[in-house]
């Protein structure tokens, strides 16, 4: 079983490297799938279709920046000296190439569960410091165990973009479905078994996948040297060291004083009534963590030019999704697809097509708060209906939004970036994995208790 489950694995891989194409193609294609199925299932005009995706190219910038954000300030705080110690503690330990796997995918699922954008660029820190400790673990395996993270618990943690968003006071869906705190979502009874059963259960896989030693395929020189650890800069030597811009540049004042300040903030918001976990005061807080975290300045600034460098793949590619969007949204194409669902769908059934309807707009629209918008008001009326709780519907999407993350190559293009390999490089790892994890979690909503 274990070798078939390998062999497996590293041929889907090999036929991905040769017929998938990049991350930017793929997203291209999605666009004209999507713009095909509009033509012919919503009945709508081609001039209509362009009109709504060029209308729809900048409807998603607030939530770009927020994603930005996201990703900048856990690439930060993962490189942080304080952080980056503790990443190259833990890549020291594993003695095989499959306690290698195993340590990674942790990792990889424990930091989403806190911030995917830790998640994503802590994970690729830890791939850098095992790459180079010649474990002689394959690397492309090694990558995907680091994305493991975004396709099997972000969106059921505490940076969860969609089930954060209804426990926010004055949400769009306010009037209808009230407040659902998270006690009822994230901190659910079955949210967090799921949680626990799927990090056990990949845990225990991932490293099952590993090639045979003749197949393996190791980090190349080049990649290595690509991806070098960040070290801060040192403060200048002689007179131009001494002078006072310089002593205040490198003088950790700065950063402490910035951190004292956003923990003061963070104590008066928690002391308010209703102080909201949203994306706006997670990015306020991962920053002020991410300036705290640095000795001075001067490191900061130089962490921060890298963490830039990662989030090229959001600003280039996130228009072509909100693209996506305009047209999905203009021409009534989602409402088809769910009423198609919702006409053969029961109490029983309804959270298990709802996960698997959220999973398959997400693989061409990767936003989970930006696609609720979309999905929301008839997916929770549709809900209401059949007697289904809002807050089972809200947790099915959001379990369904990240279930095909693990083959959507949008939000693995920072780690990519990092780790100097394509998306097609590590697709077929990805594809078996997928297969575990969408049966495993259909499974439990199958059995959602009503």
């Amino acid at each position: 079983m274990i070798g078939s489950m390998s062999r497996a694995a590293v041929r889907l891989n090999e036929w991905t490297q040769r017929w998938i194409p990049g991350a930017f193609t793929i997203a291209w294609l999605l666009t004209l799938i999507v713009l095909a199925l509009a033509l012919l299932l919503a009945k709508a005009s081609f001039f209509d279709c362009v009109r709504a995706w060029g209308d729809g190219f900048w409807e998603l910038l607030p939530f770009s920046m927020q994603m930005c954000l996201v990703m900048f300030t856990g690439s930060i705080v993962a490189v942080s000296p304080p952080v980056a110690r503790l990443l190259a503690r833990l890549a020291s330990l594993p003695r095989s190439p499959r306690e290698s796997i195993l340590l990674t995918a942790l990792v990889s699922m424990l930091l989403a569960l806190v911030h995917w954008g830790l998640s994503i660029v802590g994970s690729a820190v830890l791939v850098r410091e095992i790459g180079r400790g010649r474990t002689g673990v394959d690397y492309r395996l090694l990558v995907a165990a680091a994305y493991l993270g975004m396709g099997t618990t972000w969106h059921a943690g505490l940076s969860a973009s969609a089930l954060l968003l209804v426990a926010t006071p004055g949400h769009f869906l306010e009037k209808e479905i009230g407040l659902i705190p998270v006690g009822q979502t994230i901190f659910s009874p079955f949210n967090l078994v799921l949680v626990a059963v799927v990090i056990l259960v990949f845990t225990a896989i991932t490293p099952l996948l590993h090639p045979p030693r003749e197949r393996t395929v190791v980090a190349s020189e080049a990649q290595l040297a690509a991806i070098r650890s960040f070290a801060p800069p040192a403060r200048p030597s002689g007179a131009e060291g001494a002078a006072p811009a310089a002593r205040l540049e490198y003088s950790p004042l700065l950063n402490w004083t910035f951190g004292a300040l956003a923990l003061f903030w963070l104590g008066t918001y928690l002391a308010r009534p209703q102080h909201p976990v949203t994306l706006n005061a997670l990015n306020f807080v991962m920053l002020g963590l991410a300036i705290a975290l640095h000795p001075s300045a001067a490191s900061l600034v130089a962490a921060a030019e890298e963490a830039g460098s990662l989030v090229y793949g959001i600003i280039l590619q996130f228009p072509l999704y909100a693209g996506m969007y305009g047209i999905i949204q203009s021409t009534r194409l989602a409402e088809i697809l769910a009423d198609g669902f919702v006409r053969i769908a029961s109490p029983s059934t309804y959270p298990l097509l709802v996960y698997w309807y959220s999973g398959i707009v997400n693989y061409f629209v990767p936003s989970g708060g930006s696609k609720w918008a979309i999905e929301a008001p008839y997916v929770l009326a549709a809900g209401k209906s059949l007697g289904v709780p809002a807050a089972k519907v809200v947790t099915a999407y959001a379990w369904g939004d990240m279930m095909t993350d693990i083959i959507q190559p949008f939000w693995a293009i920072p780690l990519l970036a990092a780790a100097r390999l394509d998306f097609r490089e590590i697709l077929g790892f990805c594809m078996v994995l997928f297969c575990v994890y969408a049966p495993l979690v259909s499974l439990a909503f199958l059995l959602f208790p009503r």
